[in-house]
């Protein structure tokens, strides 16, 4: 959940440097600073294993050895994917816990506490996800056989300014407070990553329905959310940032359903998912303006004005050549709806389509609720 917003995916993907998750960097730096802890040297640079069996090695930007405890701490390198964590210092603080109560995670300044259900931790726990844990523990667990003591080890992870990088994310829509998530899955970030994104989504609606929420807000950007929940005024955990991935949230509500659905966008982003495409991105679907103009014709269309929007450059430019004429807008908002209900395939899932101007002006409306 510490995904920023995309931006434009270079030509050239194969170029892109890969980065490393902070659930990776934790689990460098909690391997150090327990070595250290148990040894009295900090390895620098530490090296893991991945959960497919990489070993990338870290440098410690940062190492502190007291009576009782380490700390060692890393820089997360994210490559060249737009990561709102990118540069921060992940630091993971050791000590021994008292016996019996194995190994424990903790949420230093910067890293957040789940308050909501509906996430894959508990609430009251540290926003510290399953596999970067079960990393951390493996680490743990190993080091402390090697020295014949028990694992009880209580595990601290903070990072400088998360609190200002959550307000970037996910996170508060998630009731994750106080700070960003420690996150990963293959310990590796890949740039522009879809699947990272998707799975924020997913686990907003996740969320969502925890919180016997029965409306959600799907929109493709915040002026056209903003739109939107001025007339419902929905609650922070009803909003999904669906951004480009329209499949992304309609796949997961079809097997997850919620009550009602309202999906908010532009024009040019309806003019895609009324013809069908699901990824919306630009690079990677485009409006058909042969299809749109055969759509205008159909509503009555001038001839000479159905011509000039099959060469328009723009769904923009041709919502100007239809003018009044006809109500292009709430066409497409109709057949945006159809497709959605074709995905959601019979699923218990009413959906309503909005279309908003570039500045928040409601261009259609379609499926409406009431209030």
């Amino acid at each position: 959940m510490n995904k920023v917003q995309r931006q434009e995916k270079p030509a050239a993907e194969s170029a892109l440097r890969r980065g490393w998750t902070t659930g990776a960097c934790a689990t460098a730096a909690t391997k150090a600073a327990l070595t250290a802890l148990l040894t009295g040297r900090f390895p620098d640079p530490v090296s893991i294993t991945l959960p497919r069996g990489e070993t990338p090695a870290f440098a410690l930007a940062r190492e502190t050895l007291e009576a009782g405890r380490a700390t060692a701490a890393i820089i997360k390198d994210a490559g060249d994917d737009p990561d709102v964590t990118h540069g921060a210092l992940v630091t993971v603080t050791v000590a021994r816990g008292k016996p019996g109560t194995g190994i424990t995670f903790h949420a230093g300044k910067g890293v957040g506490t789940v308050t909501k259900p509906g996430l894959p931790i508990a609430p009251g726990e540290a926003a510290i996800n399953p596999v970067p844990r079960r990393m951390m523990r493996e680490v743990a667990e190993t080091l402390c056989a090697e020295h014949a003591i028990a694992p009880d080890i209580a595990i601290t992870i903070a990072v400088p300014g998360g609190e200002e990088m959550a307000r970037h994310t996910w996170n508060p829509r998630l009731g994750i407070v106080g700070g960003i998530s420690i996150l990963g899955t293959t310990g590796i970030v890949h740039p522009f990553s879809c699947s990272a994104w998707i799975h924020s989504i997913h686990r907003g609606i996740d969320v969502c329905r925890a919180n016997g929420l029965h409306h959600a807000l799907a929109a493709t950007g915040s002026t056209s959310e903003d739109a939107a929940n001025a007339i419902y005024k929905l609650p922070l955990e009803a909003l999904l940032d669906m951004g480009d991935f329209a499949g992304g949230v309609l796949k997961y509500l079809r097997q997850n359903p919620i009550d009602r659905l309202t999906l908010a966008g532009g024009f040019a982003k309806f003019a895609k998912l009324a013809n069908g495409a699901m990824d919306l991105h630009s690079g990677r679907s485009q409006v058909d303006m042969d299809w749109l103009a055969g759509r205008a014709a159909g509503l009555g269309l001038s001839d000479r004005k159905t011509a000039a929007i099959r060469t328009a450059n723009t769904a923009m430019e041709a919502l100007e050549i239809a003018g009044s004429d006809i109500d292009l807008p709430g066409h497409i908002a109709a057949l945006a709806r159809d497709q959605a209900l074709a995905v959601l395939r019979g699923a218990p899932v009413a959906v309503e389509v909005m279309v908003f101007t570039r500045d928040g002006r409601l261009l259609a409306r379609t499926g409406a609720f009431d209030g």
